[in-house]
């Protein structure tokens, strides 16, 4: 199995390689020596078979992710579909406004059906999504978690908004564009998660 490193982070490896005759890539979670090593195995695989879970059921609520090949719960990989698209966070700020809204209103749908099912990302950024095939690929759900909480859905849509903010400021309204479909998607929660995007930001402003 060849393999070439794509990404190295303070929690994984990102490998792309070959399985079965497809291309892929391997996420490794990576060890920490500073932890006792049974423990160290034990969150690992923990961490593994969650973001597992995530996945599969993003893709029972018809927003795109990678289909997983394999799990090795205790070396702590995840073997999934390559997804050959570019990131958007690479080609937002270089579209047409028409294609960069139209992009947005897509990723307020999925985030919707993702927050309808209680489903958090975790780390909404335009890093952590692909267009390939006019359709928007959620990636890395190692930060995830099953909340029906508001305050969760407010937190997760308070990231994508400070990247829109650091990575994309030349384009102001991105964000609001991603609500306009956010609110038709969640249409039960979304004015209470609104509400707390605002209280989010006012509690930043004043720490």
């Amino acid at each position: 199995m060849t393999k070439n490193l794509i990404y190295q982070g303070a929690e994984a490896l990102i490998i792309k390689s070959k399985y079965q005759n497809r291309h892929t890539v391997q996420k490794k979670r990576i060890s920490k020596s500073y932890r006792i090593k049974e423990i160290d195995q034990n969150l690992i695989a923990y961490r593994t078979k969650e973001e597992v879970k995530l996945m599969s059921q993003a893709r029972t609520c018809s927003v795109s992710v990678p289909i997983i090949y394999d799990v090795d719960l205790q070396q702590g990989i995840i073997t999934m579909q390559y997804i050959q698209g570019k990131r958007i966070k690479d080609i937002l700020n270089t579209i047409s406004e028409e294609q960069r809204k139209n992009l947005c209103h897509k990723i307020g749908t999925s985030i919707a059906q993702l927050h309808k099912n209680n489903i958090i990302h975790g780390d909404i950024t335009t890093s952590n999504m692909i267009l390939f095939q006019n359709r928007i690929y959620f990636i890395d759900f190692g930060l995830g978690m099953i909340n029906s909480e508001i305050e969760a859905k407010a937190v997760d849509l308070h990231v994508l908004m400070e990247a829109f903010e650091s990575t994309h400021s030349q384009h102001p309204h991105c964000f609001n564009h991603v609500l306009e479909t956010y609110k038709k998607g969640n249409a039960k929660q979304a004015e209470a998660v609104e509400k707390k995007i605002q209280d989010i930001i006012k509690r930043g402003r004043y720490r």
